[in-house]
């Protein structure tokens, strides 16, 4: 008399295993993803902060060099020469949301254009953007 025994070796995942590793993906995805849009918006934030910071001392280099007084107001071609060159700041004068700077003003804090900070105030809020605000 011959036995045979029937051993099946089943090398797949079950659909409860694949459903279990599907959760925990969403689960962790549902954590990170949100944090990632924070850090971008601060991020962006922080670019246009150090725009501001730039133009400032743009605003401030022009004012010495041309022994402007308080109260000038230069025009965006004026501080050019006081920015690095072929940077996105030179080129555009803008932030990253392309709403231009200014009005500059001699000895008076250059401010944060109104939409990029309603954009980005729940990453960036007001005491951030101080003295740009």
């Amino acid at each position: 008399m011959k036995f045979t025994t029937h051993t099946s070796h089943r090398r797949g995942f079950t659909l409860v295993e694949i459903m279990i590793v599907v959760a925990i993906i969403a689960l962790l995805a549902s954590i990170a993803v949100p944090n990632f849009l924070r850090a971008r918006k601060r991020s962006q934030a922080v670019r246009i902060l150090e725009d501001l910071r730039v133009i400032d001392n743009a605003t401030d280099e022009y004012a010495i060099e041309n022994n402007k007084s308080t109260g000038t107001n230069p025009v965006w071609t004026d501080l050019k020469a006081y920015i690095k060159a072929s940077t996105v700041l030179y080129n555009t004068g803008a932030d990253i949301f392309g709403d231009t700077y200014g009005p500059f003003t001699v000895d008076t804090v250059v401010k944060v254009p109104a939409a990029a900070y309603t954009a980005l105030s729940d990453a960036a809020p007001a005491p951030f953007w101080s003295p740009y605000h």
